[in-house]
């Protein structure tokens, strides 16, 4: 049965800490933000973070005017200003708050201005470079360095952390001991959030399924078949008029003889 719909807040959100876990699903596209407000979904996210994602976020607030939707500033900000402003512009589009991977420095000139921003811990697949795609927080000492980041985040003035690929004691302890939501990506069933992204959920691609998710659908395989029939449709098409099968009677558009005629005549 579906719920009632509510647009959240943050307070709303701050108000459901440690009182149940929310769904959070990132969306890309307007057909998959009606899908998830329509069957109940908490929290959304999305990309902000290319002019095409930029160009696609109204489409978005349309296609689920009732659901909290956050939106993903690009990475590699080069200043406060910046943030700020690519901020504001998501805010006034309709988004409900930004995710921001920056330095807490970066979060705290956002959050300064008012802006609700949701910040990162964990893995972070553009720093692979340092890390590798692996589980951050697996050793006392790099449990130790999540925890003073997420206080700093906390400090800075974010509402909330994306908290990706964290062995999942960890992650539980670290959401009993913070104000902050903190959103699970890969990271247990103790978290503020379980997040997913739709790919993975409608199993929408072709690679291996990352450990941390599960696909409810095999949309690559449907997007396969539907494939292989428009190939199979554009044959059929090529075949009826090489063959003078298509068009036929039915699809073409008469005209009287006597008016046929009359026209040749005048001419």
């Amino acid at each position: 049965m579906l719920r009632p719909r509510k647009k959240y807040t943050v307070y709303d959100l701050q108000q459901l800490k440690g009182k149940r876990v929310l769904t959070h699903i990132h969306v890309k596209s307007p057909e998959e933000a009606a899908a998830a407000e329509a069957a109940g979904v908490d929290l959304m996210s999305c990309s902000f973070d290319s002019p095409e994602a930029q160009a696609r976020l109204p489409r978005l607030v349309e296609a689920a005017p009732n659901s909290f939707l956050s939106c993903a500033t690009p990475h590699g900000m080069a200043s406060p200003e910046e943030a700020i402003r690519i901020s504001f512009e998501a805010l006034e589009i309709g988004a409900s708050s930004v995710y921001c991977s920056g330095s807490p420095q970066l979060v705290e000139s956002m959050a300064r201005e008012g802006i609700p921003v949701v910040g990162h811990l964990g893995l972070v697949p553009r720093h692979v470079t340092w890390t590798g795609y692996r589980a951050v927080g697996k050793t006392a000492e790099e449990a130790a360095e999540l925890f003073r980041k997420m206080k700093e985040l906390e400090s800075a003035g974010a509402y909330a952390a994306e908290l990706e690929v964290v062995p999942h004691s960890l992650a539980t302890f670290l959401s009993s001991q913070t104000s902050l939501l903190l959103m699970s990506l890969g990271s247990g069933t103790g978290c503020d959030t379980q997040f997913l992204f739709s790919d993975d959920i409608l199993g929408d691609y072709d690679e291996r399924l990352p450990r941390h998710a599960k696909a409810y659908r095999d949309f690559a395989a449907e997007k396969r078949r539907l494939q292989a029939e428009r190939i199979a449709a554009f044959q059929e098409y090529i075949n009826d008029v090489q063959n003078e099968a298509f068009p036929t009677e039915s699809h073409l558009v008469g005209m009287e003889e006597a008016e046929f005629e009359k026209f040749k005549d005048s001419i």
